[in-house]
């Protein structure tokens, strides 16, 4: 999934979704909502959280689908979408 050229997230396989999530808010995500979030060495120090798609609430996923694309959006993108 991408807006425009930035990468914010991908399904990793059919129970895990990759997305983008800052590192200040990833840890506290991990610590405070295991079941959901998580990470692997290969996502340790990037700006990606793992979720298991299995608990997650289809509210939760678009939240942080929104979040992710608000964070990687260019300016101009998210301009002409407030425009209407």
């Amino acid at each position: 999934m991408k807006v425009k050229t930035s990468f914010i997230g991908r399904l990793r396989d059919k129970d895990t979704f990759a997305i983008h999530c800052p590192l200040e808010e990833k840890s506290f995500l991990i610590e405070n909502v295991p079941n959901i979030y998580f990470e692997t060495d290969h996502y340790k120090g990037w700006p990606y959280i793992l979720m298991h798609l299995d608990a997650v609430s289809d509210a939760e996923l678009a939240h942080r689908i929104k979040l992710a694309w608000h964070a990687k959006a260019p300016a101009k993108v998210k301009k002409a979408l407030a425009a209407g």
